[in-house]
């Protein structure tokens, strides 16, 4: 057996479990309710859900490709109303429902860098968090917690999370059905791309 397939063959059950999640998230875009659940789910995920709002995103845009902005924009919207939740959990709640959390998603060196590079740049540090895979939960809860600027958690994480919402929606408008076929067809191994670049991402936090 293969070192990639030995790798696939230890992931199996992980991707089994963020498959069945990405299908609970995928089928709200067929309801009517699409747009209120694209807001919540941008908003959960910044403080405790695991799927990210691009899945939801995705299969909105491709329905409907005149409302890409206005997509895009909900999902920014509902990822900073999110955010605050997340500080709130980490400026008040930390001990109990932020270290569960911390913990279930195995946070705990992310949330360590992350109060590092907050003495060092909090804008940047929550910039970078807010583009790129980096899991955003950790840099909420840990705002709050460290009592970072309400301030600069709004400005950046409004800088960040449209320059990525708005970025893939502006994509989908332009290559249109491809890319969704590409991720149904290619699934896991995006999935596993996905996590190698939430690795990378914490590597470039690091190195900030």
């Amino acid at each position: 057996m293969g070192p990639m397939k030995i790798f696939m063959r230890i992931l199996k059950t992980p991707l089994q479990w963020f498959r069945k999640m990405y299908a609970w998230t995928i089928h709200w875009s067929k309801k009517k309710e699409a747009p209120y659940a694209l807001f919540s789910i941008a908003f959960a995920e910044s403080s405790f859900f695991p799927i990210p709002p691009d899945v939801l995103l995705i299969p909105m845009v491709l329905a409907q490709k005149k409302k890409w902005f206005v997509y895009a924009g909900i999902c920014t919207l509902g990822s900073v109303c999110g955010a605050l939740l997340g500080y709130f959990i980490g400026w008040g709640l930390f001990e109990t429902v932020g270290k569960f959390i911390v913990q279930a998603y195995h946070l705990e060196e992310v949330i360590q860098i992350v109060g590092r590079k907050y003495q060092d740049n909090a804008f940047l540090t929550i910039f970078t968090a807010a583009f790129t895979p980096i899991p955003y939960k950790a840099i909420t809860i840990t705002a709050g917690l460290f009592k970072i600027s309400l301030g600069i958690l709004v400005v950046a994480s409004v800088i960040g999370r449209a320059g990525r919402f708005f970025l893939v929606a502006i994509s989908l408008r332009i290559f249109g059905k491809k890319i969704e076929d590409s991720i149904e067809k290619y699934f896991d191994i995006f999935s596993v791309i996905f996590m190698a670049l939430a690795i990378l991402g914490i590597i470039a936090l690091k190195r900030l």
